[in-house]
Formats: structure tokens, C-alpha cells, sequence
């Protein structure tokens, strides 16, 4: 039988004042003392691993405002192309609220009206693309619906595209903060919305629209590359933010957040100042190896893996060689956080 267990990582808090090891409440508690908001609702969440550094009411059923549209744009770029051609419906002009001040039957590619969504929250936008990829708004949103029910997402119901008030239209800071993560897994998402300004077409015209962002955070927030801002009077001022440093890019979600900017901004530093990103598996690990038929057979792993962790945490990794289907698992305090099928080394 070959199994093997190592540790990956331990790291010592306190243990020349103390002499001793930081227990895993001391820690919680201590990074969680950093992290403050006034947000109704508040999720703190690296990216890649989708953990939790901090909540706060993270479940409450609360409007979102024009934070819908990170869903919508995640939505249109699962099932459409950035080059296609859209002409616009009449349907999609005049939409209360945020506009690129869009006109019937002008032509603009889906990039461009994702750009018009996602730095100037466009409520006109926002239809156009969904009469594009769905044919009508209810369509749209069984859509997104779905696209929250892929994610895991519980707390979530969508109706339209852009996030007027509607009693039945609702999220959850936590689910927010994982559709967010997940978009921002895409190269093109991630390029739009880290987006300070740019020009689109305005067919008819002798100007091009210019489109400058709504998130201060990508001016004021060193790192900062993402992603919507939100407000309307019923579900107040809602952001979500992120930023991205020595490799690890976290997600803050605040929803009925006056000062929204600077507590995002707080939000984040706390995650940095608390949390680093740690490489636990590395890509192609060399897991081991074992007799089969009469020959060895090496195996390695095919995914890299990296978590979260704060001082005092240990993270472990353990090899399953006996196994029908070899695994490596990685564990945090004991607690398995990952584990993937081994593939046979060619």
C-alpha cells in the first residue's frame, strides 16, 4: 500500500510571545476583527477557490440593483459571440434609468454593448443584448436563472436583464459574489470590466459614443479590476469590487452600502493584510506511482490547486494510491477543501 500524507504549509502565530501555536478560533477571530462594513449585507471571496474571508448577513434576499448586470453580461457571454452584430429593437430604447441613449434599428456588436452595460450601466444595453440572445425578457431571465442554478446559487431569482425594482428580482451578497467570481474567469469579462474608458460606435454619427466608467474603485484603489457598481432607491447603493495583488484577486460584494467605495476599499485591504494566496498542488504534480498488470504506473495531478489562508492555518495534502481512482485531496484544519482524480503519466 503506498500512501503518503505531508504537510504543506504550517505556519507558527504568536509563538514567540506565546510559545505556542495559534488555535484555529484565535485566527478566525483576529482576522475577523479587520474586516468591518455598514453594508446590509457584505461577502469578502477569493476568486479561484470561491472561500470566504469574511461575511456579514451574507444570505438575506435583497435587491441588487443594477449589480444584476454582471449576471447578465456572464449570461450573454455563455451564449454569444463578442463580433456578432446586433441590431437594435425598439423594444430596447427609452429604458428608465442608466443609457447610452441607444436608437432603433442602429448596429453595434455584443462587445460593445457589453462595454455600454457594464461602465455605464446601461439599462438600454441591457435589453438589446437580452432580445438578442433570448428573444424576449422573460426568456432572458429564465437564462439567467439558470446561469445562477450552475453556479450552486440558492438565493437568487432574476426577471430582467438590468435591475429595476421588482419584488420577485432578488440575490444574495454570497450569491453574488460567486456568480462575480466565476465571470471573472473569463478573459473577456475580466478585460471589459477592468475598462476605465472607451470608445464605441454610434451609427448615424459623426462622433463615436465615449463610455467612462462608473467605479471609481478603478481609479482610487491601487489593484483594483472590477467590477459594477448599483443604486436604486429601494435596494440603496450596491457595489461589487475587486482587486488583484501578489496573485490572488478578491471579491468584495456590499449591498445597501452608502459609503460603498471606501468600505469596499476598506474590505479589500483587510483580505490582503489577512490572507495570502498559497500554492498547495502544483500543475502536473508527480503524486507517485504503483504496480499494475505487472508494470509501474506513475501518476500526477492535472490541476494546480491555490487557497486563501491566514496565519496559523495549516494546509495539508494527502495521496490515495489504493483506490479503485487514485486522488490527491488537500485539506485546511483538517477540513478537505479540494480533491481531483490522479491521470496516468505518458
Amino acid at each position: 500500500m503506498k500512501r503518503c500524507s505531508f504537510i504543506i504549509l504550517t505556519v507558527f502565530l504568536c509563538l514567540l510571545c506565546c510559545g505556542g501555536v495559534a488555535s484555529a478560533e484565535t485566527v478566525k477571530k483576529a482576522a475577523s476583527a479587520d474586516f468591518s462594513t455598514s453594508a446590509q449585507s457584505a461577502v469578502v471571496m477569493e476568486r479561484s477557490s470561491h472561500r470566504v474571508l469574511f461575511e456579514q448577513n451574507a444570505d438575506a434576499h435583497l435587491p441588487m440593483a443594477s449589480t444584476t448586470k454582471i449576471v447578465t453580461a456572464l449570461t450573454v457571454l455563455n451564449h454569444a459571440d463578442l463580433d456578432d452584430v446586433v441590431e437594435v429593437n425598439p423594444e430596447a430604447v427609452g429604458i428608465e434609468g442608466s443609457s447610452i441613449y441607444l436608437r432603433a434599428g442602429e448596429h453595434l456588436t455584443v462587445r460593445e454593448l457589453l462595454y455600454g452595460l457594464m461602465l455605464r450601466s446601461g439599462n438600454d444595453s441591457a435589453v438589446a443584448l437580452a432580445l438578442h440572445v433570448a428573444g424576449s425578457i422573460e426568456s432572458f431571465a429564465e437564462m439567467m436563472n439558470d446561469t445562477a442554478k450552475q453556479a450552486g446559487c440558492v438565493d437568487s431569482h432574476f426577471v430582467n436583464p438590468h435591475g429595476l425594482h421588482d419584488d420577485e428580482h432578488y440575490t444574495s451578497a454570497r450569491d453574488l459574489a460567486t456568480l462575480t467570481c466565476i465571470a471573472l474567469n473569463n478573459p473577456d469579462f475580466q478585460q471589459i470590466v477592468a475598462t476605465k474608458a472607451v470608445r464605441i460606435s454610434n451609427e448615424g454619427m459623426d462622433y463615436d459614443r465615449v463610455l467612462v466608467n462608473k467605479n471609481k474603485l478603478l481609479s482610487n484603489f491601487e489593484d483594483a479590476d472590477g467590477v459594477k457598481t448599483g443604486y436604486t432607491k429601494k435596494a440603496g447603493r450596491c457595489f461589487v469590487g475587486s482587486a488583484t495583488r501578489n496573485g490572488m484577486q478578491v471579491v468584495v460584494v456590499v449591498l445597501n452600502c452608502g459609503p460603498m467605495f471606501e468600505e469596499t476599499a476598506d474590505l479589500l485591504n483587510a483580505a490582503f493584510n489577512n490572507y495570502h494566496l498559497q500554492c498547495v498542488i502544483p500543475l502536473n504534480k508527480m503524486c507517485g506511482s504503483r504496480m499494475e498488470k505487472g508494470k509501474r504506473v506513475y501518476y500526477s495531478c492535472p490541476q494546480s490547486f491555490s487557497y486563501p489562508v491566514h496565519d496559523g492555518e495549516e494546509l495539508t495534502t494527502d495521496i490515495n494510491l489504493d483506490g479503485e481512482v487514485p486522488t490527491i485531496s488537500a485539506f485546511l484544519n483538517g477540513g478537505k477543501v479540494f480533491e481531483r482524480e490522479l491521470i496516468k503519466c505518458k
